[in-house]
């Protein structure tokens, strides 16, 4: 099994896939709601899912597939391709160019390849198990940082106002108190690569979806870094209703 094939595949589809988003970016009129008012769903969305889609069907035709704005049938096959096509459309439909296309792939339930390109600034994170993570070809490496005191944490909301909600900004709250800073930008895929590449030292979130999980977390593992739940099992990319991810140094410590 050759991964480089398939990180190559996933690359200049993302890549691709960018250029469909860039397309639309700045022009969005049409937006539909999925479980909130803020739970957005776009245009962009839709074509450029079914672009990637269609570019794994035709190279891969007997792959599984899981997405954000699709339902699919299993086949039996040991791979599985989980996508998003848009992480970030609410900064995409305000023109906040922090958005990203995230593709992951998976063998047996392992993620053995992830990349997530953010097409505004043409910067594309990419890693294969056990290669190491890279932005644009060049070696990327979580920060070094140890302390909370002395860390950048970034982190997310849920859309639905229940319990999970409140309890989010009272973390956010306790988090705040003893670091030097957090933030939020939108973006759970571009989340866990700015993590990798030592931007923030951490990051964690509720209810997060395998799409915004699969590939994000590999590139951040292949930096060095750590992820898991909060009670520091790993179980990756499906335990989204709790995801912790940090340089490694901070882990236990969040």
């Amino acid at each position: 099994m050759d991964l480089n094939i398939f990180e190559h595949f996933a690359i200049q589809t993302a890549k691709s896939a960018g250029e469909v988003l860039m397309s639309y970016f700045g022009k969005i009129t049409n937006i539909d709601n999925k479980s909130s008012d803020i739970d957005l769903v776009t245009r962009a969305d839709i074509k450029t899912e079914e672009f990637i889609i269609q570019a794994i069907r035709k190279k891969f035709p007997q792959h599984n597939i899981i997405t954000e704005e699709s339902d699919f049938d299993k086949i039996d096959s040991d791979y599985c391709w989980i996508i998003d096509p848009l992480d970030g459309t609410t900064n995409f439909v305000h023109n906040l160019p922090i958005f990203a296309v995230s593709i992951g792939l998976q063998y047996k339930d392992e993620t053995i390849i992830g990349v997530v390109h953010n097409p505004v600034y043409n910067q594309c994170f990419h890693a294969i198990l056990n290669c190491g993570a890279f932005l644009n070809n060049s070696p990327i490496n979580t920060s070094s940082t140890n302390t909370l005191s002395k860390s950048l944490l970034v982190t997310g909301f849920p859309y639905i106002h229940d319990a999970r909600w409140k309890a989010s900004f009272k973390l956010f709250e306790e988090f705040y108190s003893r670091n030097q800073g957090m933030r939020r930008l939108g973006a759970a895929a571009l989340d866990f690569c700015f993590v990798a590449m030592g931007r923030f030292d951490g990051f964690y979130e509720f209810n997060l979806k395998p799409w915004d999980v699969c590939a994000g977390d590999l590139v951040l593992r292949e930096a060095g870094g750590q992820t898991s739940d909060w009670d520091g099992i790993t179980q990756m990319p499906f335990s989204g209703n709790r995801i912790l991810a940090s340089n490694g140094h901070l882990h236990s410590k969040m």
